[in-house]
């Protein structure tokens, strides 16, 4: 099974304020989200992880956590908070993707994955999926990409419950969707909610 996760900001503090996480510490967050890996994702399953997998951590306590995860092939595409992850000292610790990532399934369609939400993504024409973080969105924000018929999705643990979400999900997610074609300047700025005034 395939599954997908990001910014789990493992190790950082003023995440647990910034996102309104449920914990009382640092320590009760990092244990929750393994936690909750661990209880979805199989030791043979492939876990995606679209960035910031940690901050304020060391990249060796941030290995050592790594450890504590059971899935054997943890997929890691670099976000703005991350460490090297294929520097000597921990090469191995995942297996490092590209900053955009694709992945074909079966059926020919594509599901496009970056740390960042992409306005513009590979195929997005042709009803290809693109998977981000970054933005720590609540799943609202995936509600209303659906309403505009956008097959975009943010996987980030703030948006999903604050465990991973799998492909079999998301597919569901957006079953019956007439997803866009490409989309003119004119028509994103029209897509952008009003602020409140």
């Amino acid at each position: 099974m395939i599954w997908f996760t990001s910014d789990t900001h493992f190790g950082h503090a003023n995440v647990l304020d910034f996102c309104n996480r449920p914990w009382d510490s640092v320590e009760e967050m990092n244990k929750a989200l393994v936690d909750n890996i661990n209880a979805y994702v199989a030791p043979t399953d492939t876990l995606y992880h679209l960035g910031d997998f940690s901050f304020k951590m060391t990249v060796e306590n941030a290995r050592e956590l790594r450890r504590h995860i059971r899935c054997q092939n943890i997929r890691w595409i670099p976000g703005n908070h991350d460490k090297d992850w294929s520097q000597p000292s921990v090469s191995g610790t995942f297996k490092v993707e590209p900053q955009i990532a694709v992945l074909k399934l079966e059926n020919g369609q594509k599901v496009v994955m970056c740390h960042y939400p992409i306005m513009d993504w590979p195929g997005l024409g042709h009803g290809a999926i693109h998977l981000h973080g970054h933005i720590h969105a609540p799943f609202e924000y995936n509600l209303w990409n659906r309403d505009m018929r956008l097959l975009r999705y943010d996987v980030g643990v703030d948006a999903n419950y604050y465990r991973p979400v799998s492909l079999d999900e998301i597919l569901h997610f957006f079953e019956g969707v007439e997803h866009r074609h490409r989309v003119g300047r004119e028509e994103w700025m029209a897509m952008v909610p009003p602020e409140d005034e």
